[in-house]
């Protein structure tokens, strides 16, 4: 109800004042439109714009401070900055964290003995497949959950294969495709279907579909699945560096996160326990003495650095990194 009082503001004031527009942006404004495919009514045109243009006097005021050194990372525009923060997260982050109540896993535990690398990049040794983009559909689970089978079946197997975001979307049960699921259900669901099919066979289209799953076309199997220590960041380093992507959930609701560009990001209203989104962790590092957890998103490649991030590590489990963390046994 409220979302629906916010838009309806915006587009009140966004029609009454169409003129009222910076005109030294109008090129860049077509350019962005181009860009990323944007086509809008004569309505929607000023609502955007308005939104555009507020999104970017944001991203400058932010990064004139993170030039001034009061942030370690910058802001930039991307696909996303004709959405307001909460049009965003609506429509975006769908990890239904709040709703998992007990973890049904095995208990990761740390191999003895293990030196830590100082740094990890699991994409370096082959593990990771390049950037997706789950679009206008909240299935940022689906994509952690691939993101993390595709790493273990290719330690496994030695063959990295792109794996179905769309078969779990239209035939996990005890998710809700579109509208939000979670990575420890997805694994369960594959392990009692045998299997999940190759993106190529079931290519992604962002919508909740029937279920077409073949098991001719299956890519990859899970015999079961592991569960992180919850809120303990060390455990995760154990797993990131012993075992190879890591799927994580993540408090993703701020604007911070919706415009970040590079650096380590660290956002002190971030929630350890109000999660909303699923990635995936391939890596950490420390960058100009800031440790880091280097993190797959699914959000294409025009967010953040080339559709990744440096979130920041070892700051008290900083937007619930380590609180539901886990892998896929295969």
């Amino acid at each position: 109800m409220m979302y629906g009082i916010v838009l309806a503001c915006l587009m009140t004031v966004a029609i009454a004042a169409p003129r009222g527009f910076n005109v030294e942006l109008d090129t860049y404004w077509e350019t962005y439109k181009q860009t990323y495919n944007k086509n809008y009514d004569d309505m929607h045109e000023v609502i955007r714009r308005s939104i555009w243009e507020s999104n970017l006097k944001h991203v400058h005021a932010h990064n004139l401070e993170s030039d001034m050194g009061q942030h370690g990372f910058t802001l930039g525009m991307n696909e996303y900055a004709d959405l307001t923060s909460a049009e965003f997260v609506k429509q975006m982050n769908k990890h239904l964290g709040r709703n998992q109540t007990a973890r049904q896993g095995s208990l990761f535990m740390a191999p003895e003995n293990y030196e830590l690398p100082a740094k990890m990049d699991w994409r370096d040794s082959g593990y990771v497949t390049p950037i997706k983009n789950q679009g206008q559909c909240g299935s940022c689970w689906a994509f952690s959950t691939t993101g993390s089978l595709e790493g273990q079946h290719f330690k496994k197997s030695g063959k990295l294969v792109s794996l179905s975001e769309q078969n779990l979307v239209d035939c996990s049960p005890k998710n809700s495709g579109c509208e939000g699921g979670l990575m420890d259900l997805a694994f369960e669901f594959i392990k009692s279907e045998g299997g999940i099919d190759t993106e190529q066979s079931y290519p992604y289209t962002a919508t909740d579909d029937k279920c077409a799953f073949k098991p001719a076309d299956v890519g990859a199997t899970v015999t079961g699945y592991v569960d992180v220590p919850s809120m303990n960041e060390d455990a995760l380093l154990q797993a990131a560096a012993s075992i190879g992507p890591i799927s994580v959930a993540i408090d993703a609701s701020h604007f911070s996160f919706q415009m970040y560009r590079n650096g380590v990001y660290k956002e002190p209203r971030c929630s350890p326990t109000q999660l909303d989104h699923g990635v995936l962790v391939v890596g950490y590092g420390t960058l100009d003495g800031e440790d880091y957890w280097l993190v797959k998103n699914s959000w294409g490649e025009s967010w953040g650095m080339d559709g990744y991030i440096m979130m920041s590590r070892n700051k008290n489990n900083q937007c619930g990194i380590a609180t539901q963390a886990s892998y896929p046994l295969v």
